[in-house]
């Protein structure tokens, strides 16, 4: 095992669903020495139903695996749209693991597909509460911890292609994470003078659960006769010919997080095969 990162400790929101962006960035710095902190969503409310939140089981699957690698884990519920489970959460990872010098803001609603014309106030909220508002309040809270202990730490916000472009029916998601990108940006102005870096991942399509999802909608929206058809198109139009994997963001996040990184704060870094230039 890699020690890379021995001694750093990381929590990342939304991280609790198998094969999911959250998983894999965990099970990447676990892989290299970190302590790491599984949280996600237990409970289904309104729009976010168990179909699409994580359960106690996966979650718990998660941290075993990584204990029976010999690396430390722990795996909290958490609702990133209330505050006070935020604190909390943060408190749990301080007390159980010692301190916490990573925070990856990942955890999303990409799933409320519709047009702008016939999206709903509540839906919107939803979007934004989690996608964020949820980034908001991780941030606050984590930086405070980050500061209280000294010695600087990492923020890493996973945006989207999304936070770039204009998408399609997605008017809610598009517009969160173009806000990510601009709490990013005020975040790393504020954070610098402790030592904090504040950076974003815009990565294209990825095909987990929740690209699934995407998947099976724009493949009928745009009538193909087939997601497999779907995703060869679009494969077509990424210069690497390939969609992403999750392995790609959670390298990207490994990178942001490392001392490599260190003079790198602000920035909003394309994970897309070429397919996003900007």
């Amino acid at each position: 095992m890699s020690v890379r990162f021995a001694g750093k400790v990381a929590l990342c929101t939304g991280s609790g669903r198998r094969a999911g962006l959250g998983a894999a960035i965990l099970q990447a710095l676990a892989a290299e020495g970190c302590k790491v902190v599984f949280t996600d969503m237990l409970d289904p409310q309104a729009e976010l139903t168990s179909a699409n939140i994580a359960s106690r089981n996966e979650m718990q699957g998660l941290v075993g695996e990584i204990r029976a690698a010999g690396g430390e884990a722990i795996g909290l519920p958490l609702d990133v749209r209330d505050e006070v489970q935020v604190e909390a959460a943060i408190a749990a990872a301080v007390s159980q693991l010692g301190r916490l010098d990573f925070l990856i803001n990942n955890a999303g609603v990409g799933f409320l597909i519709e047009p702008l014309i016939g999206t709903s106030k509540q839906r919107w909220q939803t979007v934004m509460e989690v996608n964020l508002t949820g980034a908001f309040l991780c941030t606050k809270h984590a930086a405070r911890q980050m500061i209280h202990q000294g010695g600087g730490g990492r923020i890493v916000n996973i945006a989207s292609q999304a936070a770039k472009s204009g998408h399609l029916h997605m008017a809610a998601y598009t517009a969160s994470k173009h806000g990510m990108v601009g709490l990013t940006r005020a975040a790393a102005i504020e954070l610098g003078p402790h030592g904090i870096t504040v950076n974003a991942i815009c990565p294209n399509h990825v095909t987990t659960g929740l690209g699934e999802v995407q998947n099976q909608y724009f493949s009928q929206l745009r009538g193909f006769e087939s997601v497999e058809e779907y995703l060869k198109d679009m494969k077509g139009r990424i210069p690497l010919r390939r969609v992403g994997l999750p392995a790609d963001t959670a390298q990207a996040c490994a990178f942001l997080c490392s001392d490599a990184a260190a003079y790198v704060t602000g920035e909003a870094m394309n994970v897309s095969g070429g397919m996003e230039m900007h």
